[in-house]
Formats: C-alpha cells, structure tokens, sequence
C-alpha cells in the first residue's frame, strides 16, 4: 500500500502531466464558478432593474421571478454533473496514471487512499 513515504510529491508536482492536469482542472472550474455566479447574480440584478419582468405570471400565483429562482437548482445541480462527467472522463485517469507511477510501482486500483505528509487516514479507510 502507499504510504506518503512511498510518495515523491515534489516529483509529482513537477511532473509536466500533473502540471498540465492542474491547468486544465482549474479553467475548467474557474469557469464553472463565473457561470454559477453570473447566473446567480442575474436573480438579484434581474428583479431590481427589470421588476416588471420578473413579475409576469407563468401559471396561477407562479410568477417568472419565482421559476427563475428555482431555475438556480436546477442550474447548480447540472453544473454538479457535467464537473463529475468531465472529473471521470478527462481528469481521473490522468491522476490515476500519475499515482501509479509514482507509488514504487504499484497501481493505482491496489495503493488504497493517497495521503499527503502528515495526513492522517479516517479510521477504516484502510485495508
């Protein structure tokens, strides 16, 4: 099992295919964060300038303003999905291949939870 002895984390964060998973990772997120937040400031901005707007009534006592605020679930919900799409198809493997070859040539199905130095595992993370 790896142990963060086992592990050279200085290599790993000079390796050019951490560095470049880094990168990647990180537009990717800062642009799910911008469009989160634009769409969560249009509720407040929306429902201050354009008021007339947001109180159109779509069914009943149901106004646009209230169905855009919900919107927002639906939103966070689907932005949630396509990181975990995105995490499982692009970004996993290339962790996994880097955890493998650097955990003194074990896999990375078999090391177990990776632990940086100082780390402490939860109690029956282990095998």
């Amino acid at each position: 099992m790896a142990t963060a002895k086992s592990i050279d984390w200085d290599a790993i964060i000079r390796d050019p295919r951490f560095q470049n998973l880094h990168r990647r990772k990180t537009t990717f997120l800062w642009g799910l964060m911008a469009l989160s937040v634009v769409y969560f400031l249009l509720l407040p901005i929306g429902a201050a300038y354009y008021p007339e707007l947001f109180k159109i009534r779509v069914w009943g006592v149901v106004n646009f303003g209230l169905l855009f605020a919900l919107s927002q679930f639906v939103v966070i919900f689907a932005i949630a999905v396509l990181y975990s799409r995105k995490a499982s198809r692009d970004f996993d493997s290339v962790a996994a291949q880097l955890v493998a070859d650097f955990t003194d040539g074990a896999s990375a199905q078999s090391a177990g939870p990776i632990l940086p130095p100082g780390a402490v595992a939860p109690k029956g993370a282990l095998p």
